[in-house]
């Protein structure tokens, strides 16, 4: 079996997630467990090393593109988007509207 150089295991990622997009369905979310007047980081990939594209306030709410947990922390990240700001934030932070 070939394994892929763990750079281009974190780029395909995102593309598996999202061509399965249709199937997963979006949903809505709104940012829970951030404290008043803080802000949800929006990462370019699903992992917390990753640049941060954004931020989202404490009381926003996000569309959400399908969730993984394949990723190299194992932690659940989802796709999501606010405004223009297109992204991953952890699961964790996401609770369903």
């Amino acid at each position: 079996m070939t394994r892929l150089p763990v750079t281009a295991a974190r780029c395909a990622l995102p593309l598996l997630v999202l061509a399965a997009g249709p199937a997963l369905g979006q949903s809505a979310f709104r940012v829970d467990d951030v404290p008043p007047g803080d802000s949800l980081s929006i990462r370019e990939l699903p992992d917390a090393e990753s640049p941060q594209v954004g931020r989202v306030p404490w009381d926003a709410r996000l569309r959400g593109f399908g969730c993984t947990n394949e990723t190299p922390s194992g932690r659940t990240w989802c796709r999501v988007k606010y405004g223009r700001l297109v992204g991953w934030a952890r699961r964790r932070y996401l609770a369903p509207e």
